[in-house]
C-alpha cells in the first residue's frame, strides 16, 4: 500500500481498502471512543460483568458519561422483585466494571424495574398479526410444489419464533 500525505483530514492515509473507523473523521472517532465504546462494551461483556443469575433479571440501558454536573453513570433495568439483589451487588458490578476497563469508568449505578408480564400481554393482544399470517397460509397452500410449500412453511415458522 502506499501512503499519501498531507491530505485535509490527515497526516498520512492509506490507500486501497480500508475499515469503516478508519475513514472517519478525527473528530466522530473520538466522540465514540469516549461514549459508545464503554456501553457497546458493557453490552457485550454484560454476562461476565453481573454473573448467571442477575444477567436474566437484569440488562443495562444507558451510560452517561461524567461531565461539570454529574459523575458517569449507568442505568440498568431491573425485573420487578430483584432490585434487592442488583442493590446489595452494586459495588461489585462497579468494581468488576472499572477492572475490566482499566480504570475509573462508572461511580454510579441507578436502576429502573419493568414488569416482564406487560410485555408479555402486548403480544397477546395483537390480533393483527394473526390474520395475516392466515392470509399467507392460504397463499403457501395454493402453491403446487411440494418442496417450496415445505420450504415457505419452514420460514413462517422461524419468523414466528422471532
Amino acid at each position: 500500500m502506499q501512503f499519501k500525505k498531507y491530505t485535509k483530514q490527515r497526516n498520512r492515509s492509506i490507500q486501497g481498502l480500508r475499515s469503516f473507523k478508519d475513514t472517519l473523521p478525527k473528530n466522530i472517532k473520538k466522540v465514540i471512543n469516549k461514549k459508545g465504546h464503554i456501553y457497546s462494551e458493557t453490552l457485550n461483556n454484560w454476562k461476565y460483568i453481573v454473573g448467571d443469575n442477575l444477567f436474566k433479571v437484569c440488562y443495562p440501558k444507558s451510560f452517561k458519561n461524567s461531565n461539570k454536573f454529574g459523575v458517569s453513570t449507568l442505568l440498568i433495568m431491573v425485573k420487578r422483585g430483584h432490585e434487592v439483589d442488583l442493590e446489595y451487588s452494586k459495588k461489585e458490578i462497579m468494581d468488576k466494571m472499572n477492572n475490566f476497563f482499566g480504570h475509573s469508568v462508572v461511580e454510579k449505578i441507578k436502576f429502573t424495574s419493568f414488569d416482564e408480564d406487560k410485555r408479555d400481554l402486548s403480544k397477546d393482544d395483537n390480533n393483527e398479526g394473526n390474520v395475516t399470517n392466515n392470509k399467507y397460509k392460504n397463499k403457501i397452500n395454493d402453491v403446487k410444489n411440494e418442496k417450496i410449500k415445505k420450504s415457505l412453511l419452514e420460514l413462517t415458522k422461524v419468523f414466528k419464533e422471532k
